[in-house]
């Protein structure tokens, strides 16, 4: 049989793109011999200090920080495998659901995962951002600054780890062609040198 290898993926929950990727990747599952781990990273700490920022995406910031101090307070409290269900729940609220971010969702979510749902309470407190700042460095200090969420870390060729941004697709493929996908991103992200691959969206997040 063939041995079965971790995949990182670092996530914010307020990121539909990272929610579509994130859909991929657990069909990835099904289809190779991979096993995915979430861990956090937040677009309210990457963006600190930028100033130029539509004021659309300010506000979307501004309400960023709390499902992701969520997120480390569950991970501190239950470990870090309880990301998996808790992303998906806070994601199906989000995305899905278009709930707004805020206390009643964060309880729901939390509910919905079988978690405490005082932790809810860490929406609004900073005791969770050392941690959730360390997590965040933990993600994105191989593929550097100026990229988002998505961002994976996975098995190069070699067996080193090849870290990236993406991929942003719509809809998440689903069966082969989620496969296929899975390959073709391994191939581009373990080439020596490969650094970008961009063409200009035409579609906004499709859920499905």
């Amino acid at each position: 049989m063939t041995e079965r290898v971790a995949v990182d993926m670092w996530f914010d929950p307020a990121c539909p793109w990272a929610w579509l990727t994130s859909r991929w990747l657990l069909e990835v599952e099904q289809v190779r011999d991979v096993d995915v781990r979430f861990h956090v990273m937040s677009l309210a700490v990457l963006n600190e200090g930028r100033e130029n920022l539509p004021e659309e995406y300010k506000s979307f910031l501004s309400t960023a920080w709390g499902p992701v101090r969520i997120c480390i307070a569950a991970e501190q409290r239950y470990g870090s495998d309880v990301l998996r269900k808790l992303y998906t729940a806070l994601g199906t609220r989000i995305h899905l659901g278009k709930e707004e971010r805020g206390p009643e969702l964060y309880v729901a979510a939390l509910t919905d995962a079988g978690l405490d749902p005082a932790l809810a309470e860490a929406a609004e407190s900073t005791e969770y951002d050392e941690a959730l700042r360390a997590s965040h460095e933990a993600g994105m200090r191989p593929v550097g600054q100026d990229v988002g969420t998505p961002v994976i870390h996975a098995p190069g060729p070699d067996g080193s780890t090849v870290a990236f941004f993406g991929p942003v697709i719509t809809p998440a493929p689903k069966g082969e062609a989620a496969a296929r996908l899975w390959d073709g991103v391994l191939l581009v992200a373990g080439t020596p040198g490969f650094y970008e691959l961009k063409r200009s969206r035409e579609l906004g997040p499709i859920f499905d």
